[in-house]
């Protein structure tokens, strides 16, 4: 999945290591050589990075106050974040120094993202947690440094959340993530590509991603994972609505069915955002019918025509 999204922060390098597997033990089927990964570094500095098993959770061990110890040009946490996280703020502050930290050290996201972490990565994904049904097993692909998957989760306790993410080294970080803040209870890290993972995550009620791949191409990706009328929510920027003009003919050959584009999250830090919403056709049926399936809070989510 090579690409480079300089909006969101982060650039995908292409680059990949099948030795490591996190999640049920398979590894993904190996893929054409690769480059190596430009970003990591084998040397001292590497192998003084904290493991997950050092992480016992937000309150103790190397996470305990490590909002304290966060980077000072870090932004400074917005007013709202604790309505969006509730008790869980203590843990999305973590996050949020450990993106500004190990997530920029490694590549994850760019160096100059620090300065907006909070309204333009953490909360922006967290802004469209009233989308997703209650109770709901929720798929993100091509995870990355976990967004929007790790917001979700802390904004959402009641979400089961799998984690998909084929890099090792991203894989690496967001089981790292997930043991540190405390999410291994409900939150598990796939080490394969989307396009594969059928096997691992197929029948998901939600499939959600980020800065991952065109319409049409993410939708191919997304449809063998999610149940008959389960949800996909695909953030995505102010072209939305002519993606979906000009790619809604592919989406629907891929089993995705009704389109739209809606706005989330107008009342939180960082929101609106813009998400481009389908349902997975139910077998023997075309694509036109339900909406959106279970969401959370209408007056969260503005419905935009996009025909």
């Amino acid at each position: 999945m090579a690409a480079a999204f300089v909006d969101d922060g982060f650039v995908d390098d292409g680059s990949a290591d099948d030795s490591l597997v996190i999640g049920d033990g398979a590894a993904p089927a190996a893929g054409p050589a690769r480059d190596p990964d430009p970003t990591a570094d084998p040397g001292p500095a590497a192998a003084r990075e904290p493991t997950a098993a050092s992480w016992p959770g937000p309150d103790r061990g190397p996470l305990a106050g490590l909002e304290a110890r966060s980077d000072p040009g870090m932004e400074a946490e917005p007013a709202g974040a604790a309505a969006v996280f509730g008790d869980r703020i203590k843990a999305a502050r973590s996050y949020a120094a450990l993106l500004a930290g190990a997530g920029v050290e490694r590549g994850l996201i760019g160096p100059r993202e620090a300065v907006r972490l909070w309204t333009r990565h953490i909360l922006n994904c967290a802004a469209m947690a009233n989308l997703v049904p209650d109770g709901a097993r929720v798929v993100d692909i091509g995870s990355g440094a976990g967004l929007p998957g790790i917001p979700l989760a802390l904004a959402r306790p009641d979400l089961r959340m799998e984690l998909v993410e084929s890099l090792q080294r991203r894989a690496t970080f967001l089981q790292e993530a997930v043991d540190g803040l405390g999410l291994a209870d409900r939150c598990r890290v796939v080490r394969a590509r989307a396009e594969e993972a059928e096997s691992q995550v197929g029948g998901a009620d939600v499939v959600t991603a980020r800065a991952v791949a065109p319409l049409a191409r993410l939708c191919a990706w997304a449809a063998p994972l999610l149940r008959p009328e389960g949800i996909l929510l695909a953030l995505k920027g102010e072209t939305a609505s002519d993606e979906v003009r000009r790619d809604r003919a592919a989406v629907r050959r891929s089993g995705i069915a009704d389109l739209d584009v809606v706005s989330a999250g107008a009342t939180v830090p960082g929101g609106p955002v813009t998400v481009v919403t389908g349902r997975r056709a139910a077998a023997g049926r075309g694509g036109s019918g339900s909406k959106m399936v279970g969401a959370r809070g209408p007056d969260q989510a503005r419905r935009r025509r996009t025909r």
